[in-house]
């Protein structure tokens, strides 16, 4: 398109600014359509004979956008310059700060305790005494309550199995132990005689794991659960536990005196030997030492007395006066006496049942010989210091089978 104009006499072709003008015009629709979702119009005005086109838009949402977004800025702006709104926003990131790295924290310690054994921090000396004070008053008993055989004592006298009746089926009732209850306790209140029976039909190992919470299994007269092995007989039982047989039929409904291997009975009125009673009463052994001895480092883990590190302590440790006198825990054969670098002097005694125990740091060779017989309270040596030891004490550990156990959980108190 040409456009021909004269201007003073002067003839002026505009062809090319048209059609720069024209280009203009769909670029500034392309964008208003592209930016807005409709065309604007464009104002023609004409400034020295060339046109100038300008976009204006005038839909009535983009003018409300506009006042509603000069307002808001507005607005950011009092609050960016006020003081009170500045310490407000000091306080909120602050406390953020601090709930997210208590958070970050505490998911810290839990990841960390995910796949490894968390390290529990030792009681000090006095709450361990209560602690085991407290587990002693549930596992034993006074004097005057059971005798060395387990049975009840009532006024001092042994109750009777004379007045009770065995001629019934044994039947079962379940009991939760709670805070307070002792073994002698529990037995008493559901009119049994002896304390073996709860530990032997519940199959307690040591009556000092007991916890309150656990359950268990309480049959309505004294006895003990016996696994048939292969070739016994109910004679053969009757004897074995002096029982009639009369009395373990009845006990255990049976028409029959035919047995089955790994058949379970129920021997009411039996009662555990009084080994295997000590055993879970945890008064097998007696302690090694008398007099005024402490104990200084307990069972399990513990800092290395010269490194510092952390490390298991496969025994206990008693302090007390070098040359005090160290007794056999309980009877058994020297298996073995000899000196190492880390216990010094040493003995090891064999015990029935799979025990050993071992006697470190004596001060002297001990005066035993290997394949010796000692019963239990025999001195077998002396207090001392030798080996790896930071001053006089004795070394104490337990083995059941060949593997560790807790001195104090076999103790007698």
């Amino acid at each position: 398109m040409e456009i021909i104009t004269y201007m003073d006499n002067r003839k002026v072709n505009y062809g090319q600014q048209t059609k720069f003008a024209r280009r203009i015009n769909n670029t500034s629709k392309r964008q208003n359509h592209k930016k807005f979702g409709f065309p604007s119009k464009i104002i023609r005005s004409h400034h020295y004979g060339i046109s100038s086109l300008s976009p204006v838009a005038e839909h009535p949402k983009l003018e409300i956008l506009a006042e509603k977004t000069v307002a808001l800025s507005k607005t950011i702006l009092w609050y960016a310059t006020h003081r009170f709104f500045r310490i407000f926003l000091l306080v909120i990131m602050a406390a953020s700060g601090f709930f997210l790295s208590a958070g970050i924290r505490n998911f810290a310690v839990y990841f960390s305790s995910i796949g490894r054994p968390v390290d529990i921090p030792s009681l000090p000396a006095e709450e361990l005494e209560i602690l085991d004070s407290a587990m002693s008053r549930f596992a034993f008993m006074d004097d005057n309550e059971v005798d060395a055989d387990g049975n009840l004592l009532v006024d001092g006298k042994e109750v009777s199995l004379k007045s009770i009746n065995f001629s019934q089926p044994v039947s079962y009732q379940n009991y939760t132990v709670r805070n307070g209850d002792t073994i002698s306790g529990i037995t008493y209140k559901f009119g049994l005689t002896n304390i073996s029976t709860l530990i032997a039909v519940n199959d307690i190992g040591n009556v000092r794991q007991l916890r309150a919470g656990q359950k268990l299994k309480v049959p309505s007269v004294d006895g003990l659960i016996h696994t048939v092995a292969a070739s016994e007989t109910l004679d053969g039982l009757s004897v074995r536990y002096k029982v009639a047989v009369e009395d373990i039929l009845d006990a255990n409904d049976l028409d029959t005196a035919s047995l089955l291997k790994g058949q379970q009975l129920f021997i009411p009125g039996a009662k555990m030997d009084a080994t295997s009673l000590q055993r879970a009463m945890g008064e097998l052994f007696i302690w090694p030492l008398s007099g005024n001895y402490r104990i200084t480092s307990r069972f399990g883990r513990r800092l290395d007395p010269f490194t510092g590190v952390p490390s298991s302590h496969t025994g206990i440790d008693l302090a007390i006066v070098q040359g005090t006198p160290i007794k056999a825990a309980m009877s058994g054969k020297i298996a073995v006496v000899g000196y190492t670098n880390v216990y010094g002097n040493y003995v090891i005694i064999d015990h029935e049942n799979g025990y050993q125990t071992l006697y470190a740091h004596l001060q002297k060779p001990a005066p035993v010989r290997k394949g010796q017989r000692v019963a239990q309270g025999t001195q077998i040596g002396a207090v001392g210091n030798t080996g790896y030891s930071t001053g006089p004490h004795l070394h104490f550990t337990v083995y059941k089978n060949g593997k560790l156990v807790d001195p104090e959980t076999v103790l007698k108190r």
